[in-house]
């Protein structure tokens, strides 16, 4: 990164359909990569399970080896692009399923993976197994993290990397409801909530639209990048496949609300160090060892 360049960051937020096969997923996720680098954005963030789809009688039919070979073509038009991108799968683990979260960085080369640690919905939880860690990583020397869709309803997941000097929270989702829900989603409030009033870091949220092949199921849309105050740089809408770019501003991204919580009451100022100390120990753990 350029002297110029460093105290700014331009990401972009792909917003995908959840329900469509891996071909068609693939396909999309290249031709994301390409439009974000062609715009200059350094990093793109696509959603939830990007390429296998999050519609499970449909993903947990697909075999470990045609996803990792469909993350391999991200990771080569990653290095084409010369962008990093931050894709995800279902995968095939033992007996059970992880959702995952790759990075992927300009080279192609995967330098970071997270697991879902909150499950949502039925099928997620009979297929699925949690991840046992939280997320803290680099892109280029920016400390970042990220959680995957409901994992951001628990605070703790961000907060507590921005208390060890994250500066964005990346959040793949894929907001999928039945019809009713996702309307009260719409009404009362998106699914993903702005992290920055909570943490003062910058939110960057890749969601996904469309229903469900039997037309039960829908998503709530509305993916977002986010300043740290919480106030929206870039939004997309309700139904559209899309990109949607914006420009953070690093050195603003202070983390300040979460690291006065580490500080005080002081009674619990050990506790949150001890904490700390456990995440930076366990954060590159492989989430496939963990």
């Amino acid at each position: 990164m350029s002297e110029q360049s460093k105290a700014a960051l331009q990401v972009s937020a792909a917003q995908m359909h959840w329900a469509k096969p891996l071909e068609r997923n693939l396909e999309l996720t290249v031709k994301y990569i390409r439009e974000a680098a062609a715009l200059g954005s350094r990093v793109l963030l696509l959603p939830e399970a990007c390429l296998t789809g999050y519609y499970f009688p449909y993903a947990i039919k697909l075999s470990r080896s045609a996803v990792l070979a469909a993350l391999d073509e991200a990771c080569k038009a990653s290095a084409q692009a010369e962008i990093w991108s931050i894709v995800g799968s279902i995968r095939a683990w033992k007996d059970t399923f992880l959702n995952l979260a790759h990075v992927i960085d300009p080279a192609g080369s995967v330098t970071y993976e997270y697991a879902k640690v909150q499950l949502a919905g039925a099928d997620e939880r009979k297929y699925c197994s949690p991840g046992n860690k939280v997320a803290l990583f680099k892109i280029d020397d920016i400390l970042c993290t990220m959680s995957i869709c409901r994992d951001g309803r628990h605070p703790e997941l961000f907060r507590l990397p921005a208390m060890l000097g994250a500066k964005i929270f990346f959040q793949p989702s894929c907001s999928s409801e039945n019809l009713e829900a996702v309307t009260w989603k719409r009404v009362a409030g998106r699914a993903q909530q702005a992290a920055g009033p909570k943490a003062y870091i910058h939110h960057v949220v890749a969601n996904t639209v469309g229903q469900s092949p039997d037309g039960k199921e829908s998503s709530s849309g509305q993916s977002f990048i986010r300043d740290c105050t919480g106030l929206p740089l870039a939004e997309a809408g309700y139904y559209e496949e899309t990109l949607i770019t914006g420009v953070l501003d690093l050195d603003k991204a202070t983390g300040f609300y979460a690291k006065q919580s580490a500080q005080f009451p002081e009674f619990l100022r050990p506790h949150w160090q001890a904490m700390l100390e456990e995440v930076k120990a366990r954060a590159g753990l492989n989430p496939e060892e963990v």
